[in-house]
Order: structure tokens, then C-alpha cells, then sequence
């Protein structure tokens, strides 16, 4: 069970309660006192849907230099060589950590690491006992995971490990609000704290703590078709901006090549281990068309991997390709993907006999919160990790599996700079209490959802995975309306989580947007017809709330 009083002070408040903001919270316990929210239940952060796995340097045959070499190259030329290291240079120690904790990963014998007999959670395996698979755009197997449900495996094995802890306190049905800042004696900003909505009794409390971080996920939801699950809604982004950090990279939106086309299967993702394994994406005569757009065929980045499926189905007016795996033995198939094979058959599609009806959907946002190695923003005491940050790893293209693994290495970065810096940092505990004295009930909820539909597909035909200036242009214009319109219904209603979700998300659209519109060039994830050629140089997109704004500490 998890705790549900909010006491008003805390050490470290996190908001999230995904990878990073569990792996934060177990990192930072032994010392501090740690609250973790949760918009819903605990498990509905993008970590539990993961399937594929985490990306790490275990094989003899691998070597830390080929893992950067694979990620540069993926992000095109946008990739922070400095961060890109460190994180792989980590890989090692955060599956270690991992194993430790007891997460059951499969093993190169087919077991789980602790279903088998030869391993328990108290003699943990070597990491050489581990299975590796390969996924796009690694040139070597190096994807640890748990069949194909790996961050079911992880996030319940955390979860767990901090619902025992006693200075963790894991919070749901919470909503963050607004970060709440204060004036340094240096003239610097300092968070000191957060407002946040208690769905059970729908007031807002404040919340004063030492230190706050961010790891609410992406703005996948932005779209109208995502594999991601209903809370990634950009509420960290949005926050952060509005409390005076910078963003950066925000055009760079990864769309998953790969997402089940079915009616009634909402947002489920088909990991791209299942090409890995040889899978072969097909059209609906059964020809195979990958050869024809890369040499890596079904193995290239996901970028080109979704824009020749995009074309594909444009150019035949289809509404999906196709997925084809069954050439593999049907055990083999049952073994490696137990979910995806259990899951489809709800659907009456056999995997072992059919194809994989399948369409591209929003998944992963490679932009964010502005921070340094430490997952330090902007404003002191205020740390943005997971997919919430931009720490300069994903360049123009996230490689697959790289953002569990960066989960975790900023996390423990993070938490050491809490440690160094917890004893000299003090608790602010004269803070202003939110002021609801002049907002109503609503009574238009149609509003809210008319909006976000509005929104979602608005940002769908015109955002998508090709772009040209006509289309960013309307959009804009449609999104700085709506924006408009949600700003004065925030100002006069009393919150709750859709209106908060949907304040956050024309936020983190608009800034989108903003981001596509100043990119003149293609590369990776951004593709715009008006400008199809790389730049000369490899810049990122950096926006600043205030124009005088410096770069993040560093």
C-alpha cells in the first residue's frame, strides 16, 4: 500500500514515480526524507510499458567505444560526445545495480534470472549469465531485458524495494501544480517547493522541501495517436518552463515505427526486438520495402524506419504495413515475446500465423528541461531527469534502449550532487499557501475535452513525422488560440488533473512548434520538405522564457 497523507515538508520531493524518479528515491533514502507523487497509480508511468530493454556494454565482443560510436551516429550529429560517454561508460554499473535490487532478467539459458533454480535474489547472477539482444542501430547485441516486458520488471522491483523503505513516502492520485521559486542572495533562482492538487479531496497543497526534481516523462500525448500511456502530458516541461528554465531540442519528437493497429488496442507498442529477431516489415501484398530506403533494412533508426513506413502508406493510401515474424519457430516466438504473442491473440491475431498489422504513434520525447550532467535545470535545487530533460544523449534521434540506461546513470549523478550539497542546503518553510479564493466550480467540463481533442489532432496533421513551414505555421496559429482560451478557463476554475494535463500540453505544443518553426534543415527525428538537406553545422534549439537567460549551471 502506498502512503496517502501529504505531510507539508520533505527532504527531496519527486514528481514521477517512474525509473528515474524511483531510482532517485532509492539513491537519496538512506539520508533524506523523500516523497515520490504519482498522478494515478504508481504503474502508470512509460516505464512499465517498456518491452524492449536497456542498452549496456556487457559482451566481450563489445566495447564502450562502439556503443557512443553507435549512439553519435544515430543522433546525427546533435549528440553531446561528454554525456554520450559518461552515460555508456555507466552502462555497466546501472545493470549491476539493477541485478542487485533483483530485477529478473532474462538469462542466456531462457530463464528468468530468479525463476530459474540456479539463481536467487540473494546469489545474484554474473552480468555474463545475462541475455543480450540487438535492437536498431546497434551494431552489436548489447540489450539486457526481461523477455519482453522489461520495464514491468523493473519499476515492479523498485517500486517494491522503495515501498520498504521508511524514509520513502509513495504518494498517488497526486498532481503537481507549479514549482514554487524564490529570489537567492546572488540574484539566482531556488526552488524550494511545489503546489500540488490531492485528487481525493481536490484542494491544492503546498508542499516545501530541500530540493524537487522533475521526472514526469515526455508529451507524447501531444498527438492523437501515441504508444505512450494517458499521464505523459509534458507536466514537467510545462512547470519548468513556467518557473524560468530553458528547453531545448523540442522539435526532435520520436515516433515509434511500430505501434498495433487495432481498434480496440490502445497505444500498445510491438518492441522493436521482435525485428531484431528478424521480424520483416511487409506491405499488404506481402513484399518486404525497407531494402529500398536503408541498407540496415529493418534494423535502421527508428527516424527512417517511421518515415518510410509514413511514405508507404501515403503512397498506397493504406492504413497500415505489416509486421511479419512467422518464419520463426512458435516456441521461439512464445519464449522471446510472451506479451506481445498473449496480447495480440486478445486481438485474434496468432503471431506465430499472422502478420503484425502495425502504424507509427508518438513515443518518445528526445527534447526537454535544460540540465547538466548531474541533472541539474537552471534553477537551483531543481533537478530534471528521465525523459523530461534534455541532457544532450539523444542528439537529433533517440537510439532504442538508451533512455532506461540514462534513467538511471542521471539519476545516480543526481543524487550524489543532493548528497554533497544536502547538509548545507536548508528547508523553507514560510511559504505562501495556495490561493483559491477566486476561481469557481466548472460547469462546462465539454470544454476541457473538446480542447484536447482539438489539440492532440491539431498537432497530429500538422506536427507529425513530415513537416513543412505551411503546416507548422497553422498550427501555431490554432494552438496560440486554444492556448488562449485554456489560459483564462485555468484562471477562473478550480484545477483538476485533465484541466492541468491539457494547461501543461498547449504549453509544451506551442513550445514544439516554436522549436520545428527555427529548425531550417532536416535532420533525424525533424523531417520538413521545405528544408530536406542538413545544415552545414550541427546546432541545438534552445528557447529561454526570458531572453537574458544564461545556459544551465554547468
Amino acid at each position: 500500500m502506498t502512503n496517502s497523507a501529504l505531510p507539508a515538508q520533505f527532504d527531496i520531493l519527486i514528481i514521477g514515480s517512474g525509473a528515474a524518479g524511483l531510482t532517485l528515491a532509492l539513491k537519496t533514502a538512506d539520508f533524506a526524507r523523500v516523497a515520490v507523487l504519482s498522478k494515478g497509480e504508481l504503474s502508470q508511468g512509460a516505464t512499465f510499458y517498456a518491452q524492449g530493454g536497456i542498452a549496456a556494454v556487457l559482451d566481450s565482443e563489445d566495447s564502450i567505444e562502439a556503443h557512443v560510436a553507435d549512439t553519435l551516429n544515430a543522433g546525427v550529429g546533435l549528440c553531446h560526445p561528454e554525456v554520450v560517454e559518461q552515460i555508456v561508460e555507466h552502462s555497466a554499473e546501472a545493470v549491476s545495480w539493477l541485478v542487485d535490487q533483483g530485477v529478473p532478467f532474462t538469462t542466456v539459458d531462457g530463464g528468468a534470472v530468479y525463476a530459474n533454480q540456479k539463481t536467487s535474489a540473494a546469489n545474484p547472477p554474473k552480468l555474463s549469465d545475462l541475455h543480450l539482444t540487438k535492437e536498431g542501430g546497434h551494431s552489436h547485441r548489447r540489450i539486457i531485458h526481461a523477455t519482453d516486458a522489461t520495464g514491468k520488471a523493473v519499476f515492479e522491483t523498485l517500486k517494491n524495494r522503495a515501498l520498504a523503505h521508511p524514509n520513502i513516502h509513495l504518494l498517488e492520485a497526486y498532481t503537481a501544480v507549479d514549482l514554487i521559486t524564490k529570489k537567492g542572495e546572488a540574484g539566482n533562482t531556488i526552488c524550494v517547493g511545489a503546489y500540488v492538487l490531492n485528487q481525493s479531496n481536490e484542494t491544492v497543497e503546498l508542499v516545501s522541501s530541500k530540493f524537487v526534481a522533475l521526472a514526469t516523462g515526455g508529451a507524447s500525448k501531444a498527438y492523437l495517436y501515441t504508444s505512450n500511456p494517458d499521464g505523459a502530458s509534458g507536466d514537467g516541461i510545462a512547470m519548468a518552463w513556467r518557473a524560468g528554465c530553458s528547453v531545448a531540442n523540442l522539435e526532435f519528437n520520436q515516433f515509434h515505427p511500430t505501434c498495433l493497429y487495432h481498434p480496440h488496442a490502445k497505444s500498445f507498442l510491438i518492441t522493436e526486438a521482435l525485428r531484431g529477431e528478424g521480424a520483416t516489415l511487409e506491405l499488404p501484398d506481402g513484399s518486404r520495402f525497407m531494402p529500398r530506403f536503408d541498407s540496415r533494412e529493418e534494423l535502421a533508426p527508428r527516424d527512417i524506419v517511421a518515415r518510410a513506413i509514413d511514405h508507404e502508406m501515403k503512397r498506397l493510401g493504406c492504413d497500415c504495413v505489416y509486421l511479419n515474424i512467422t518464419h520463426k519457430p512458435a516456441e521461439f516466438i512464445k519464449e522471446h515475446f510472451p506479451t506481445i504473442y498473449t496480447r495480440c491473440l486478445e486481438f485474434g491475431i496468432d503471431i506465430t500465423r499472422d502478420r503484425i498489422p502495425v502504424v507509427p504513434a508518438a513515443h518518445y520525447t528526445c527534447g526537454g528541461v535544460v540540465v547538466n550532467q548531474r541533472g541539474m535545470t537552471d534553477i537551483m535545487n531543481l533537478y530534471a531527469i528521465g525523459e523530461t530533460s534534455f541532457t544532450g544523449l539523444h542528439g537529433a534521434n533517440r537510439m532504442a534502449s538508451n533512455s532506461l540506461l540514462e534513467c538511471f546513470v542521471i539519476a545516480f549523478a543526481a543524487a550524489q550532487d543532493i548528497a554533497n550539497r544536502f547538509e548545507a542546503t536548508p528547508l523553507e518553510v514560510d511559504l505562501p499557501a495556495w490561493d483559491a479564493s477566486r476561481v469557481v466550480d466548472s460547469d462546462d467540463e465539454i470544454l476541457v475535452s473538446h480542447n484536447w481533442d482539438e489539440l492532440r489532432r491539431c498537432m497530429w496533421d500538422f506536427v507529425g513525422i513530415v513537416r513543412n513551414d505551411e503546416r507548422l505555421i497553422r498550427a501555431k496559429k490554432r494552438i496560440n488560440l486554444l492556448q488562449e482560451e485554456i489560459i483564462d478557463y485555468y484562471r477562473r476554475h478550480r484545477v483538476t488533473n485533465d484541466l492541468l494535463e491539457l494547461r501543461n500540453l498547449v504549453l509544451v505544443s506551442s513550445l514544439i512548434i516554436d522549436s520545428a518553426l527555427s529548425r531550417k534543415e532536416s535532420r533525424g527525428l525533424h523531417f520538413t520538405q521545405d528544408y530536406p538537406d542538413l545544415a552545414a553545422q550541427a546546432a541545438d534549439t534552445h528557447l529561454f522564457p526570458h531572453p537574458s537567460q544564461p545556459a544551465a549551471a554547468k
